[in-house]
Formats: C-alpha cells, structure tokens, sequence
C-alpha cells in the first residue's frame, strides 16, 4: 500500500504490526571495524589468538626473582639474604640468569629470568638493592604468570555473534588485532513533525511548544544499539518533509518520525512519502500508539517508521516496533524487552480490545516483584513517563485488574527497586 489508510474500522493486532516490521528488516551486512567502532557491535567472525596469554612467562609482583630451593629455611626469625645481582623493568628485553644463591630485582610485568622460579613480593623483604633480607620461603611458581596460563595459541577467544562489550574489546587488543569483523550498528535519522513545535531552549510564544520527541526517540535508538542523528523538526509541509527525507536516506538504515500518521487535516507524512515508497498506515489496537505506520522508502529500500505525535504513544511505539527492528538489524538476540511476572499493587484498568502498556515503576518486596502503575492515561503526560521503570502490559480481553493480580510487566531499564 502506497501512501494510503486502511480505511477501515479494522484494527491491526500488535502482532500482525510487529511481524511485518521484522520481516521487512534483517542483520546488516558486517564490515571490518577498528576497535573503537566495533564497540557495541556484534562480532561476524571467530577470533583465534595466534600467541599465547601471557606471550612469555612474567612477574605478577614488584618483588625479587629467585630460586625457591634458596628459601626453603627463610622465615621472620630466620631471614634469608641474598645479593641482589641485576633489574629487570617491564619491557626488558636483556638476557638475565639467576644462579644458585643469587637473585634480581624485578617490576611486575617483567619477563622472569632464567633460573629463577618464584618471585619474592617486596613485602616479604627489607626492600635491599645490593642485597636484599628475604623473610619467608616461597613455593616454585608463586607470583609468576605463567607463559599461556590465560589464553593458548589457537584458542578461539570470542565467536561470531558475540557482543563486543568494554571486555570483549579488551580482550581483542589483547590477542593483537586492531579491527574485527562485525555488524554496524543501524544509524537511525530521527525527526519530529509539527508547526507547534521548536528546539528546547527556544523561548516559547503563544502556540508553540519544545520539541521533546525528537530527543527521546534519538537517545532510545542509542540505548537499542543504534548509532542515532537528531535532525529535529520539520514543520507541516508536505514538500519540506520529503526533502529533509530525500536528504537524510544516504546516512539512514532506518527512519523515525515522530506525529503527522494519525486522522486529521494537517497530517503531512502521508501526502509526503507516497514518492519515496511503499508505507502502510495502520491502526493498531494498543494504547497508547494507535496510529502507525511502517515501510520501506528510498532506492535502498530504507525502514520506515511513522510514530504518534504524543510522548508518550511515540515512546511505547518506539519500545513494541522500533526498538526489536534495530536489535534484529544489530544482530543481537533477545531483539525484545525482558519481561517478568508481577503483584499488582492498586486496580488498573484498560479499554476493551486493545492492548494497554501502562507506565509502571516495579520494585523487589522480599524477593517478588511489585508493580504500580505512575501517572494518569494521557500519552502527553511525559512526567510520568520519565518516572516509569516498566510498562504492565495488559492483554486485549481484559479491561479491569484488581490489586493483587498477577500482570505481565516489561521492563524498560534495570534500576535499583
């Protein structure tokens, strides 16, 4: 369907919505990343160290490198004293030998002499240069990290489809390689329509009101993964509309607007994507985000995702739709919100035939979850959106709940109760 309403009373169930947006998008293509860039991806390949961890046996202390067989009578009444015959700094790369009756000085990191076997902590000394007092015995390999003692050569390190966290990029330098292959993450463009609206920190005149969907929506597609661009707001004109969009494809994997998809007179979005392609505008029966619409638009056949125009509709849409369409152009799995099984704290009710998500904060009583509902019904009530941790999602058939009942909840961030 090009450009068009349903038409219809019908309502399109959040599954029916929800399977035609992801069967329309799939992971990106992978690309060879640097490090840096590859942060929050997901890994393509295998990676397989070609050196062991650590490369060569090294000291785990600041302390002496010696033979344990020289201690084995060392102890606090009875120190044992060696002379001291040489340093060796982290990244020496002198040859050093410790003989029988001997030992050297040595820093942590530092490759571990020949002969020597155990490294004294300078806690166990009196700290000597030319000769140091040792006043405990020491066991052969004690503070020495042994040559492949956390990765051997050849072992597989991270495979393909792993997400690259802050340890997992660590664990990369680590073993050597500067780029990997991995998925990008999808670039979002990020637009709000409406006249009525201007950037936050415009002062306001009579009529007009900020702009707060453009920043939500670019700062959830961040937290799904995306990389997001906020070009801001577009007024009500049609061809305004569909040059900012013709401009924006080149850098976009996936577009999201904000207002302009439901019935009315001054709904721009329609009149304006007809030229780009393929979008269907649907109602869906949930609330709140009843109006919808999705497609693909540009030569590159680019997800399109037209949200409502209220807050809080924009932002449950964006979690049910936006949100599993990127994780799955990502990569990663699972693409949906986890959810958990509630006490209700207080009656809710819900509107016949449509799926509710109502703003809820869960908290932890004594090892069960408690759900209450914030805030009033209004999608324009972003307040309590903003003090929501989850959204009790509550089923089509049902309209009334009475406290103490077991609900569905999602949540939307991991918050201490």
């Amino acid at each position: 369907m090009t450009g068009t309403d349903t038409g219809t009373d019908a309502l399109t169930s959040v599954e029916e919505h929800l399977n035609t947006v992801l069967a329309a998008v799939s992971p990106l293509s992978p690309l060879d990343l640097t490090l840096q860039d590859a942060h929050g991806c997901v890994l393509a390949e295998d990676v397989t160290a070609t050196f062991p961890l650590p490369p060569f046996d090294n000291s785990a202390m600041d302390g002496y490198a010696v033979r344990a067989s020289d201690l084995v009578a060392a102890s606090e009444s009875s120190p044992v004293t060696l002379p001291v015959v040489g340093d060796i700094a982290a990244g020496s790369t002198g040859p050093y030998t410790v003989q029988p009756g001997l030992c050297v000085r040595i820093m942590t990191g530092a490759p571990m002499p020949a002969g020597a076997d155990a490294i004294v902590p300078l806690e166990w000394t009196d700290g000597g240069i030319a000769q140091v007092t040792i006043r405990r015995a020491a066991q052969p390999g004690v503070y020495v990290r042994g040559v492949g003692e956390d990765v051997q050569s050849g072992t597989v390190v991270l495979t393909a489809g792993t997400h690259l966290g802050a340890t997992q990029i660590g664990l990369l330098a680590a073993v050597g390689r500067d780029r990997v292959a991995a998925r990008p993450r999808p670039r979002v463009v990020v637009l709000s329509t409406g006249s009525e609206l201007v950037d936050p920190g415009t002062p306001l005149t009579p009529g007009k009101i900020p702009d707060a969907n453009s920043t939500l929506l670019t700062t959830a597609a961040r937290e799904a993964g995306g990389t997001a661009f906020r070009v801001g707001i577009v007024p009500d004109d049609p061809r305004q509309l569909l040059d900012t969009l013709e401009d924006q494809l080149i850098r976009a994997d996936a577009v999201v607007t904000s207002g302009g998809v439901s019935v009315g007179a001054f709904d721009v979005v329609k009149e304006a994507l007809g030229r780009l392609g393929e979008v269907r505008f649907d109602r869906v029966a949930m609330q709140p985000g009843m109006p919808q619409a999705f497609g693909l638009i540009g030569p590159d056949h680019t997800p399109f995702f037209g949200l409502p125009g209220n807050p809080v509709s924009a932002y449950v849409s964006f979690e049910v739709f936006v949100r599993p369409a990127l994780r799955r152009m990502l990569g990663v799995e699972p693409i949906n919100r986890p959810t958990v099984r509630a006490r209700l704290s207080e009656p809710l009710s819900s509107p016949p035939g449509k799926r509710s998500f109502a703003r809820a904060h869960l908290a932890v009583d004594h090892g069960t979850y408690t759900v209450t509902p914030v805030g009033g019904s209004g999608s324009h009530l972003i307040a309590s959106l903003a003090g929501a941790n989850a959204l009790v999602v509550v089923p089509e058939k049902t309209t009334e709940l009475e406290a103490g009942a077991t609900v569905t909840v999602m949540l939307l961030e991991r918050r201490q109760a």
